[in-house]
């Protein structure tokens, strides 16, 4: 093989996940514009709303202080605490705090998909609840969350996501920088898929699930990213989750160098396990049905987090630049290569635009590149982990 076919060889491996991965972003950015909001035409659904929690004694009676000021009628809904293997006084706390406590000890299987699955199947057994909603032990929520849901019920949703935020973007520049992330991963992305029909995914914190399809699509999600693999055996089954935007469930991020590195590793361990076991069922089922919602599903899973897009690209413009030296005709690839910049440009500020954070977030912008390196040194010393691992929690004023 001689030097041009191999870098032509190389240019093309680089190329095709850039071209996929940015093409696929601007289209979703393209169709980012808001979606209004909605309003139940009655207000009688009844929602068992559950807070997973291992020794959450720092932040519990912040959640459920929040959650007690939902607007939705008392007799309809019921604050439910999962006190999962705790050490600590999480219950006692959710208790004096006007939760109901659920206590669960299995030390064998342990994580938060066990907690949801044991109280999921207490609700059902109650026979009480028509769905289950699913809020972080350390998240606030804003009062029309139910109303929110509801609304999407009445209309044939069986699944709704409420958006996803930061509560502390202003901590760091690194907070900063994940809330435009995230803008760019939950709002701008969801808001395209809602628009499309497809499914905006389950995101961990903010989510429900009626218990019709429940009994339809029972809950088995025990990885490590237990929430978005509930949300493709979902779309498996043929049902999308609807996006609620105009609720909110929004919890801290952590802002501590360690921490954040712990936590980064948990959820994309718990990804690149999905994108292994997920990916190619799904492109089947797409296929089979045909469906949209799947097709969808397994190009988000192909689509890695922006900082590993960056550093594709960027190897992308940095051979290219090189293969000129050789040949003038290379250049056709930093054209590639321009083009997602511009791409991925557009995304990340549209992102920026709906994080909130303001000409602070856009000047943090510089702190990019070390958080890139920060991201592959990451990426090189992945050790993967099938182990639920706690987040640490800071301490709330």
């Amino acid at each position: 093989m001689t030097m041009m076919m191999l870098i032509t060889l190389l240019l093309c491996l680089l190329a095709a996940p850039a071209v996929l991965a940015c093409g696929y972003l601007l289209v979703l950015t393209l169709l980012s514009a808001e979606i209004a909001g909605r309003v139940p035409m009655k207000r009688e659904i009844k929602f068992d709303v559950i807070v997973p929690a291992h020794n959450e004694s720092t932040v519990i009676t912040h959640t459920v202080a929040s959650l007690k000021k939902i607007d939705w009628p008392a007799e309809c809904h019921r604050i439910v605490v999962v006190a999962d293997n705790c050490t600590d006084d999480t219950a006692d706390l959710a208790r004096q705090s006007g939760a109901e406590v659920l206590e669960r000890h299995d030390t064998s299987l342990r994580g938060k998909g066990y907690a949801l699955n044991f109280a999921f199947k207490d609700s059902a057994a109650r026979n009480w609840a028509d769905a289950v909603v699913v809020i972080d032990a350390d998240a606030e929520v804003s009062s029309n969350l139910l109303s929110a849901i509801a609304a999407r019920l009445e209309q044939g949703a069986q699944a709704v996501q409420v958006h996803y935020g930061i509560l502390n973007p202003s901590a760091t520049w690194r907070t900063r920088l994940i809330t435009i992330a995230k803008s760019a991963f939950h709002s701008v992305r969801s808001r395209a898929r809602e628009r499309l029909g497809l499914s905006c995914g389950i995101r961990g914190n903010g989510w429900c699930v009626t218990h019709a399809l429940l009994r339809k699509v029972p809950y088995q999600a025990f990885s490590l990213t237990e929430d978005v693999e509930y949300g493709i055996e979902l779309g498996v089954a043929g049902y999308r989750v609807h996006y609620a935007e105009d609720a909110h469930s929004d919890a801290e991020m952590v802002s501590g160098e360690q921490a954040a590195r712990k936590q980064r590793q948990r959820w994309e361990d718990g990804r690149f396990q999905l994108i292994r076991n997920k990916t190619l069922p799904l492109l089947i089922q797409a296929v089979k049905q045909p469906s949209r919602v799947c097709l969808d599903l397994a190009l988000d899973l192909m689509v890695l987090p922006l900082s590993y897009v960056v550093i594709n690209v960027a190897l992308l413009i940095g051979l290219a630049a090189l293969a000129m030296w050789f040949d003038h005709h290379f250049i056709v690839w930093m054209w590639a290569g321009v083009a997602c910049v511009v791409a991925l440009a557009l995304h990340v500020l549209r992102g920026w635009q709906l994080s909130g954070t303001g000409m602070q977030g856009l000047l943090d912008f510089a702190h990019a590149p070390g958080f890139l390196l920060w991201k592959l040194v990451l990426m090189l010393s992945r050790r993967e982990s099938k182990e639920w691992v706690k987040t640490e929690r800071e301490k709330r004023d």
